[in-house]
Order: structure tokens, then sequence, then C-alpha cells
């Protein structure tokens, strides 16, 4: 087995030890019984996870996006939704908030994208399937959103320019009651703007 990928196991079973198993027996997260929907985290755990993650989400800096909100402005109205570019979705594993390896460079476009644009923000939506309690799924969806801010943030972006939302299992990109649904409808996606 490569180093890379013990390690990704260790950090797989660290989290959830630290943390408590996602699973449970009336089913919350995506698909709540392994044998049902598969469990893919073991084969794509070589990226990042938040416990590899050094930044922590803490308290947003004056002024950032997330200061939006607690002063009762309306961030459309502050900002207006980017046209003129698009990025790609960042898969993640089954009921896994790991970013897989192959998903980095996603990650990094936005990263690069933003360094290049300082007037230019983003709010990353996190996603979930449609297993599991609308509770659950908002949460895991949040902390895929986290996951991929951090990234961003250890990329050199101010953590005042990023914004997360979830919407759990509430905007499926696929319509569908499988896996080949399930695994797109796993993702965090970017939305880009500017004042």
């Amino acid at each position: 087995m490569k180093f890379s990928t013990m390690m990704a196991v260790f950090t797989v079973a660290v989290a959830m030890v630290a943390g408590g198993c996602r699973y449970n027996k009336a089913g919350a997260g995506e698909g709540g019984d392994k044998a049902a929907g598969g469990d893919e985290t073991a084969a794509a755990v070589s990226g990042i996870s938040a416990e590899e993650s050094d930044i922590s989400e803490g308290k947003a800096e004056e002024g950032s996006l997330a200061d939006i909100d607690a002063a009762g402005k309306n961030f459309e109205d502050l900002y207006a939704r980017c046209g003129d570019v698009s990025f790609a979705p960042v898969y993640f594993g089954f009921d896994s908030t790991v970013v897989p390896q192959g998903e980095l460079g996603k990650i990094d476009a936005v990263a690069s994208h933003l360094a290049d644009n300082a007037n230019r923000v983003v709010v990353v939506e996190g996603h979930c399937d449609e297993r599991g309690s609308n509770e659950y799924n908002m949460s895991l969806g949040e902390n895929r959103a986290i996951i991929i801010r951090n990234y961003l943030v250890q990329n050199g972006i101010g953590a005042d320019r990023i914004q997360t939302r979830s919407y759990g299992e509430e905007k499926p990109a696929v319509v569908g009651g499988d896996e080949s649904a399930w695994s797109k409808n796993r993702r965090g996606e970017f939305a880009i703007f500017q004042k």
C-alpha cells in the first residue's frame, strides 16, 4: 500500500473517531447503510480533509462577506453575479468532506482567477445527494464548502473574499435514485461575484 493511501485511510479513521462515525442505525447521512450506496470514501481520500487543514473557520474579518448577513445587508444588493466565468464542480466521495486529489486542480483554477481579479469574490456552495436527513445533509454540505474555502485561503485568497453556503440535497445537479445521479450531486460549486 502506498504511503499516501495509508495516510489517507489513517486520516479518515481519525476523523471518524474524533468526530464520531457519520453513520447511524437510522440511516442519517448520505445513505446511512454503507452496503446500500457503497462507500467510495476510502478510494478517494488522497486529497485534503478537515484534519489536514491548518486554517480554522474562525471569526470573519471586518468587512468580509460573512459580515453582510450579520449587518442585515443583502449580498445581492452589494455584489453582481459574474456571467463571464464558470468553474467545474468539485466532486466528493460518499458521505465525505475529503477533496480527492484529482479534484484539487478545480479549486486551484478558482484561486488563480481570484488572484488575478482582486475585485471578485466567491460563494462556495456545498451540495449532497438525496440520501439522509435534511438536517444532516445541510451540515455535510456546509462542511464541504468550508473545506474548499480553507483550501482557497491556504492558497492565498483572503478569507474576507469567500462565503460558504449549503444547499444540502435541495438543488440536485442530476435527478435520479442511483449512484450515477448521486455521484454528481455530492459536490461543491463556485459562484463568482464582483462589486
